[in-house]
């Protein structure tokens, strides 16, 4: 008798299930995504600009390549043209010995057919880097065994503490959804000075480099917005995904525009771990 109630009551449970698919807005009409780093360091300063797709779309990315872009400081009046580079895709500076400043205020503008967006940044003054350590750990919970990286430093800063540091393993970027590390001063910055250990285990012979930025705020909602974005499952408790907030602002033309405009210093230090023996 238990058993012919449990199957009963599994066929109701079955009959009650119906797939539902969540109406997600569409693209109406050509959306310029921008994505806009510039930093002291030259290597990442690169204007990349696609076209926006539906969000279960496959096909390729569609690549703008005829737009005007500059970056212009508005406190010295320098005005810095880019031009699109075939190697890599993006709009590359002119002049590559030409790099961000710190304490400038920085206004990226770029137009395309008959839109122009902007967006502005301010360069901050860097945080300090003291050292980076290693140490070999057992295997632990959650944690497999190799060896771990500790970054000490000191961000004296009372304002504008919004972090991102890039984990460089023998060339390759670490890239995943777990690997956006960010932080600000939510829960205070001390940790920093006690020795910040990252998630990785790393094996002997490797070569790590580590790449800290200091960004504006917006820049920064704008990637953890990302990552959120990169955690939704599309599951029954997940919320509807949505565009991050963008800092760029529709000068002209009837378009809307996604994408970001990163200004940042680059504190860049590497570290190869031996056998402690």
């Amino acid at each position: 008798m238990r058993r012919l109630t449990a199957i009963l009551i599994a066929c109701i449970c079955w009959s009650c299930q119906e797939e539902v698919n969540l109406p997600l807005a569409t693209i109406d009409g050509v959306i310029p995504v921008i994505e806009a780093t510039w930093t002291d360091a030259s290597y990442y300063n690169e204007v990349k600009v696609t076209l926006a797709e539906n969000y279960f779309d496959t096909t390729d990315v569609d690549i703008i390549s005829d737009a005007q872009v500059t970056i212009r400081g508005l406190r010295t009046g320098v005005t810095i043209p880019f031009s699109f580079n075939d190697d890599t895709q993006s709009f590359k500076p002119v002049n590559d010995g030409i790099t961000a400043k710190v304490g400038e205020l920085y206004q990226i503008s770029l137009e395309w057919e008959d839109k122009v967006f902007m967006a502005t940044g301010e360069m901050l003054m860097p945080p300090t880097v003291d050292s980076l350590t290693y140490q070999y750990q057992e295997k632990r919970i959650f944690r497999d065994e190799g060896y771990y990286i500790k970054v000490y430093g000191k961000i004296p800063f009372e304002e504008d503490n919004y972090y991102r540091i890039k984990v460089i393993e023998n060339d390759t970027l670490k890239n995943d959804r777990d690997d956006y590390l960010l932080f600000d001063d939510t829960f205070g910055l001390t940790f920093f000075e006690d020795g910040l250990e990252l998630n990785y285990s790393f094996d002997e012979g490797d070569k790590v480099r580590l790449e800290l930025f200091r960004m504006n705020k917006s820049a920064y909602d704008y990637l953890t917005q990302i990552v959120g974005l990169l955690y939704n499952d599309g599951g029954l408790f997940s919320p509807p995904p949505q565009n991050p907030e963008t800092n760029f602002e529709v000068i002209s033309g009837d378009s809307e525009v996604f994408g970001f405009f990163l200004v940042s210093p680059v504190l860049t230090e590497t570290i190869f771990i031996e056998n402690d023996d």
